[in-house]
Parts: C-alpha cells; structure tokens; sequence
C-alpha cells in the first residue's frame, strides 16, 4: 500500500484512462479539446473559474519543471528575490535564483517554526529593499509543514505591492485550499493529491506575471512558461498524452466528490493519523497547530530507514523517509489524494505500531 507524500496510489479510473487508444496531440484535433477540458478543471481546483486575473497551464514536466520555470521564466541577471522560507523546498527556490543570474535574499527560520514574518517585515523595510519576485512554499512536505501565505502576502502588499509572488502548491493543491488569487505563479503537480500519475505541472499565472514574462523575453525552451500562454497554434512541444488524459481523469473524480468533502476528507485522515501517532509516543515534526493535511512527519531519530523498510517488507507499506539533514530522523505519511482515507491511515499506523 503506497502511503508516500507524492507520488500517491492512482485509483482505478485514472489507470484505465491511461489504457485508451493513444491521442497523437500533434496532428489530432481532439487533443486539443481534451487539454480544454483538463485546463477548465483546474481553473475550478485553483479557485481561478470566474476571474479573468488569472490563465492556467499545464506543461510536460515533472513538478520540479514547475518551480524552475517559474524562476527561468521571471528571472534574468540582476532581478531581485526575496527567498521566504522554513523548509528544504523554499531553500530551493533560492538555488534556482542564483542559478539564473539573480540576486537572491533569503529570509528563513529553522524548519520546525513558522515563516519568519519579523525578518520578512524588516526585509522589506530596508531602505535599498526593491524586489522583483518573492517565492514561499505552501505546505513544505519534508517536514509536514502548512505554512499560512496570507500573512506574508499582506506584507508585501503593504509596501510597494509590485512585487511578484511565486508560490510551490505542489503538496497542497486539491486537498487544502490555497489562496491563489492573491498569488502571481501558483505551481501544483500531477503526483501529489491529484492522484495521477507523475509528469505534469500545472501553473496558475497572473496577468502581470505574464506582463512581467513578456519584457522579459523568453530565454528557454522547456523550461519557461511563456510558450505555453497561447497554445491555439500548437503546443510548445510533443505533450505527455497520457499523462493529461489521467490528470483530467484524476480532476473529474476530484470534482465529482467536491473540493469541499475533499477538503474535509484530507482533514479527517490526517487528525487520525496525528492521533495514532501520539497513542504510540510518536512527536509530530513542528506545532501540529502548522500540520498539513495531507503529510504528517514524525521524529524518529536515526530509525526512519529502518522503519520504512520494517514496514515495506513486513507488512507491505510504504512511507517515504525525511530529506536532507533529516533523512533518518524522520518518517512520513503521505494521507493526500486518493491516500487521504482514516481506513488507510488506520492500517498505515497498525503496521507503525507492530514495528516500534
């Protein structure tokens, strides 16, 4: 039983659309009308349906393509960018910013606290403070972290208010709700509680970051979302068929139960698993208060791969170790998408219990 935070368990549906007759979306008309309906259901997941601030897109590429292009396609030598983080992936965001010639400021507290919003607020006080882009990561998975945005947003509207925001939605999009509209480049992925197979990025991008796109000029092929702001004449390049028929397959199941329900359904799954958790002394990662629900993180020091492997071999689940300086010291399930379901959290922690 895959009980990992992304890639998830693909429920049936989603694997047999992907038995279909292949759809070559080169030459076939009809790709066209089922990338439509994939960008439609999105626009409904993102909150972005009925306002006309934002375009969703969805390139080929695993959702790490996501977070570089978000970088590659806003980014050029000398651009500024506020680094908001608290966790491995928002650490990331500033390694893509240097990579590409930026001038990247990283604002970060240690993992298991909340964003730094005192060091954010005197950052952007500085009388020399003029940044272009800010990036943070909505739910920080190595660590199990949901971090609220709202607080930062308000900051950085209250200055100058020019500054675009790019946010990592990759582990939270479609089972918690995310702020989008207020967020310039929302980035989400295939894999996560989406429940399809791994391949897709998905983006939400404002109107003026795609202003802020086109000064700038396209650098990059693959990864840069501009080309994918107008597909009417054709996609940037072959895409990944199968994978958009079973994201817009995983999106219809998503739809149909109603984001709502699952909203709450990723809630109950994710208080049971916390509530196993402490009935087997085990201590959640950070204040459970900033838990997300869709991973929880529990401290395990120096036993986490031997816990994973315990648990695959012996009972035929898996859970994904911590990453970075944390890789043994912690264990976490993935309850996102099709996983997020206290049946399954209830045999994931049985299986726990029987090898502490």
């Amino acid at each position: 039983m895959l009980m990992t935070p992304g890639p998830t368990a693909v429920p049936e549906p989603v694997r047999e659309s992907m038995s279909r007759e292949l759809i070559n979306p080169d030459v076939d008309p009809a790709f066209r009308d089922v990338y439509a309906d994939l960008v439609d259901r999105l626009e409904t997941v993102y909150g972005v349906g009925d306002v006309d601030s934002h375009d969703v897109v969805v390139p080929g590429g695993e959702g790490i393509l996501g977070l570089e292009a978000a970088i590659a396609s806003l980014v050029e030598p000398g651009t500024e960018v506020l680094c908001l983080s608290n966790g491995l992936y928002g650490d990331g965001f500033a390694d893509f910013v240097e990579s590409y010639g930026g001038e990247a400021t990283p604002v970060d507290a240690p993992y298991d606290e909340p964003l730094p919003l005192d060091a954010l607020e005197a950052a952007l006080a500085e009388s020399d403070a003029d940044f272009d882009v800010a990036t943070m990561v909505h739910c920080e998975t190595p660590t199990g972290t949901l971090n609220d945005l709202d607080p930062a947003i308000d900051l950085l509207e209250s200055t100058d208010g020019e500054t675009l925001t790019v946010v990592d939605a990759v582990s939270s999009l479609g089972g918690t709700p995310v702020p989008t509209e207020r967020i310039d480049v929302c980035l989400g992925a295939s894999q996560k509680c989406f429940s399809a197979p791994p391949g897709l990025t998905t983006a939400a991008i404002s109107d003026r970051a795609w202003a802020a796109m086109e000064e700038r000029g396209p650098h990059s092929l693959y990864t840069n979302f501009l080309p994918w702001r107008d597909t009417d004449e054709g996609f940037p390049y072959t895409h990944l068929t199968t994978n958009v028929v079973a994201l817009e397959e995983a999106l219809a199941l998503l739809l149909e139960e109603g984001l709502d329900d699952a909203y709450a359904r990723h809630e109950a799954a994710a208080a049971r698993c916390r509530e196993r958790g402490a009935a087997l002394g085990l201590e959640p990662f950070g204040d459970p208060e900033r838990a997300s629900p869709t991973v929880t993180a529990f401290k395990v020091p120096g036993r986490a791969e031997a816990l994973q492997n315990r648990l695959h071999e012996e009972h035929d689940v898996l859970v994904a170790t911590g990453l970075g300086d944390l890789a043994d010291d912690v264990v976490r399930v993935g309850h996102m998408g099709h996983a997020a379901r206290v049946e399954r959290v209830d045999e994931t922690m049985d299986a726990l219990e029987a090898v502490l």
